[in-house]
């Protein structure tokens, strides 16, 4: 074998795995119908907080005549009390809500990734002293904390939010990956590299990293569910200003301003925020449950 002819056959060799296992995630995904709907779920969300906007824009229009107007053609979900279309609100509030999510999702994956790899690795001081600042993050009360920032900071922005988010939740998977670590860290695999020399952030990056990579994509969807959970409790109980349009603000007016728990006119107001948080979580968890049989080859069928 040449020199020349080795990376062409080592570049073949990767668009072959890449293909291979993109066939076995359409396998996986066809085996069972739910996991494709899943992916429809979620790839609808996304196209809605894309799109959703620029079919909507700011300010949305106002039909002083049509107050809780019944669900129909036109308000698909009725109108909210103030006449403006429930489904544009619901469209127009996915924006900040997923990308608020995304954004804590990889803030969150990505610190308590890397810390806890660091430390599970390094093992020593480090360990020591990068455990007891996971301690401390898990130990922050985050809503009185959030109570706090909301007098300074007004969170208008997704950016925002998913930063303070991301930043008080790491903690968790920190300590998830560091038990991973301390388990991969005893195999063949990272004893040859260490007698090789390699660096330490070449076996980090390219002997641990890989081989914890599903339990990782999983964890970042899971925050994601988490993330929209909680920002949009927040805004429920009205903790952080309405500044921006979003589901948690729809279902505080609807609850707190709209009377929708005595007025069965205010309901599909209420639902309909309800109905998009039910579906954005229902097709993470149909995605997650197909990630766990591609990355697990106990659990694929033959």
């Amino acid at each position: 074998m040449t020199l020349t002819t080795a990376p062409r056959q080592a570049t073949v060799t990767r668009a072959t795995l890449r293909r291979n296992f993109w066939r076995g995630v359409w396998r996986v995904l066809r085996r069972k119908p739910s996991r494709i709907a899943g992916v429809v779920i979620v790839a609808l969300f996304a196209v809605m907080a894309v799109v959703g906007p620029m079919v909507y824009p700011d300010p949305l229009p106002r039909d002083d005549d049509a107050l809780y107007a019944p669900p129909s053609l036109k308000h698909p979900f009725g109108t909210d009390f103030e006449g403006t279309d429930v489904l544009a609100l619901v469209v127009t509030g996915t924006r900040y809500v997923l990308l608020t999510a995304v954004i804590t999702a990889v803030i969150t994956v990505a610190v308590g990734t890397a810390i806890g790899l660091f430390a599970g690795f390094r093992r020593g001081r480090w360990e020591t002293v990068l455990m007891r600042l996971t301690d401390i993050n898990l130990a922050i009360p985050g809503l009185p904390l959030l109570l706090v920032l909301t007098t300074v900071w007004k969170f208008e922005s997704s950016w925002e939010m998913g930063l303070v988010l991301g930043l008080l939740g790491w903690g968790g998977i920190a300590r998830a990956v560091r038990s991973q670590t301390l388990s991969l860290r005893e195999r063949g695999f990272v004893e040859a590299a260490r007698g090789l020399g390699l660096s330490t952030t070449h076996i980090i990056g390219r002997e641990l990293l890989p081989s914890m990579a599903p339990y990782i994509a999983m964890n970042m969807l899971i925050a994601v569910t988490a993330a929209v959970y909680s920002q949009v409790g927040l805004f429920f109980l009205g903790v952080l200003p309405f500044e921006s349009n979003n589901w948690g603000v729809m279902l505080n007016l609807a609850v707190f301003n709209g009377g929708a728990l005595t007025t069965p006119a205010a309901l599909p107001y209420l639902l309909a925020p309800l109905l998009a948080i039910l579906l954005l979580t229902l097709g993470v968890v149909l995605i997650v449950d197909a990630m766990d049989e591609i990355f697990n080859p106990r659990l694929r069928e033959e």
